[in-house]
This record gives structure tokens, C-alpha cells and sequence, in this order.
């Protein structure tokens, strides 16, 4: 069974840094493009980053997030990562790993939501 389980989310305050991990099961996770959505309240889920298969690496960025946040992925544990650093209360929102194979550009990915796998999703909260 293909999974993908999502950890490392919770409350932060603005300025603070969080470390989001998905571990994936049942396949390996640098064959995949892998990435983080975000979903705010109200608002269509959206490609927050996205990183392609390990022979290629490239990595896409929302505008927003450059800078700030860090997509990788640990070929070890089978784990993608996401640091997010200076978090503003505008990053709030569940935020959902996932993935997709058949070299799956980065673009395709985050902009226009080709995954074939979803994490469970995991609210970030930032605020005072």
C-alpha cells in the first residue's frame, strides 16, 4: 500500500521556524517528483514547492516562500522535508505532501496539481 505520512506541524510564532517531514511507505521516494501543498482557510489548495526525481533535482518555489523555505529529501529514510524559516501568519494553513512519478516536472507539480499520491495533511499555525 502506497502512503505517505506527514509529521513535524503544530503553532509557531511570526519569526519562527518549523520542519515538516513525509515518510513515504510502500515506494521510494526518489524515483517520485515530490512537493508541499498548502490549503488556508477558504482558499484552493496550493504548490508551496515541489522537487523532482533525484536524477534531475531541480526544485520550484512559490513566489512567497522564496528565501524562506527549503524542500529536500533524505534517500535513506525515504523522507521529504520541508524547512520553513521567518514564518509569517499568512503561512497558515494544512499543509499536505505529495507525490508523482513518471518525471512529473516540478512546474506540473506545483502549478497545476498533477499527484498521484497525497499526504494526510497537517495544520501550521502562525501566530502570537
Amino acid at each position: 500500500q502506497l502512503q505517505l505520512v506527514e509529521s513535524g506541524a503544530g503553532l509557531v510564532q511570526p519569526g519562527g521556524s518549523l520542519n515538516l517531514s513525509c515518510t513515504a511507505s510502500g515506494f521510494t521516494l526518489q524515483d517520485y517528483t515530490v512537493g508541499w501543498f498548502r490549503q488556508a482557510p477558504g482558499k484552493k489548495r496550493e504548490g508551496v514547492s515541489c522537487l523532482a526525481h533525484s536524477l534531475d533535482g531541480s526544485t520550484f518555489y512559490k513566489e512567497d516562500v522564496k528565501g524562506r523555505f527549503t524542500i529536500s529529501r533524505d534517500h535513506d529514510k525515504n523522507t521529504a522535508y520541508l524547512q520553513m524559516t521567518n514564518l509569517k501568519p499568512e503561512d497558515t494553513g494544512v499543509y499536505y505532501c505529495a507525490a508523482r512519478g513518471h518525471g512529473t516536472s516540478v512546474r506540473s507539480m506545483c502549478i497545476y496539481n498533477f499527484v498521484d499520491q497525497w499526504g494526510q495533511g497537517s495544520q501550521v499555525t502562525v501566530s502570537s
